[in-house]
């Protein structure tokens, strides 16, 4: 699955939507300030396809450099401040992707597969899909934010 997703992003770079592939530094720079490796799937995709930018509408962060959404210049600058100031989102949840109306995609890290969490409102909970299935979901436009939210846990 992996090689359809570097695919997949590769034809929406050749299209020149996309911004430049990372470079070695900022990948390096991004895991030491988060404090973990990234996941393959997504250091391939910054060093060898585009900095950010793919995935669903404007795309997602890029480490420095790259592709920035809003206020946030890159996955590391969010990482250390953070759309959680409560502080509850586990260390290793970097949020790559803002939905809006304070709803977040977080990739976890923590594990090589790289599985995805959602934030909103002060929760967060794991997305049951990793990064790959994550990216090919809204590269189809499968994965809606209503969809991220009926995922919800029941308080």
């Amino acid at each position: 699955m992996d090689e359809a997703i570097v695919e997949a992003v590769r034809g929406s770079a050749g299209l020149g939507s996309l911004p430049a592939p990372a470079t070695p530094e900022a990948v390096t720079e991004a895991e030491k300030l988060i404090g973990f490796p990234l996941p393959p799937l997504l250091r391939r995709l910054y060093l060898e396809v585009a900095n950010g930018g793919f995935g669903p509408a404007e795309g997602i962060l890029g480490v420095r450099g790259g592709a920035s959404q809003g206020d946030w210049n890159d996955l590391a600058e969010i990482y250390q401040d953070g759309p959680d100031p409560s502080g509850r989102i586990p260390a290793g949840l970097v949020p790559v992707y803002d939905w809006g109306c304070t709803i977040w995609s977080l990739v976890d890290f923590r594990e090589p597969a790289g599985p995805m969490w959602c934030t909103h409102e002060g929760q967060h909970w794991p997305q049951g899909i990793n990064l790959a299935e994550w990216l090919s979901a809204t590269i189809e436009g499968a994965l809606t934010v209503q969809g991220i939210l009926d995922t919800e846990p029941a308080c």
